[in-house]
């Protein structure tokens, strides 16, 4: 692994973690923690990395750190119930539902699996990820126009696609 590589991925991206840490933990050295912690197991990983400009990359790396955002979320929070008879006793759980909006989603990522990795990178920087298109653009090396296009094929072709699973 090159330290020059690793540096030029952290400063390439650190703004743009730090703005997803941020908009889930609302806490500025909360958010910092998430960075640091993001970019600690990405060190872990680097050598499965592909080029620090692809957008795989950044979605990558944007998914790290959203989930260890969340994984601090919730050890700050304690919101999650100690055990199962807690979620059966809660009134808004429902178990049938809980399955099912997990079977969707599992659908709906096996779905989104076969597009190709260039209008799949739009889609989940944009739905997944919560990105403005400049954004995206930036991090694609792309305009915002051709942001909005791949989007709308994105979902041209997910309903395609949903249609032919039915």
């Amino acid at each position: 692994m090159e330290k020059n590589t690793f540096d030029y991925l952290y400063e390439k991206y650190k703004k743009l973690l730090w703005r997803k840490a941020y908009d889930i933990l609302k806490d500025y050295a909360l958010a910092e923690d998430a960075v640091s912690e993001a970019f600690i197991r990405v060190y872990k990983h680097f050598d499965k990395l592909e080029d620090p400009d692809s957008s795989r990359t950044a979605a990558f790396l944007v998914t790290v750190v959203k989930n260890v955002a969340i994984n601090l979320y919730h050890k700050r929070n304690k919101v999650l119930p100690t055990n199962f008879d807690e979620f059966e006793q809660a009134s808004d759980f429902n178990l049938e539902e809980t399955v099912a909006e997990r079977d969707e989603a599992s659908r709906a990522v096996r779905l989104i699996d076969k597009l190709s990795d260039e209008l799949r990178a739009v889609f989940l920087l944009k739905f997944a990820h919560d990105l403005p298109h400049k954004e995206i653009g930036n991090i694609l090396g792309i305009s915002e126009n051709n942001v909005t296009v791949r989007l709308h094929r994105a979902k041209k072709k997910l309903a395609e696609l949903a249609k032919e699973v039915r």
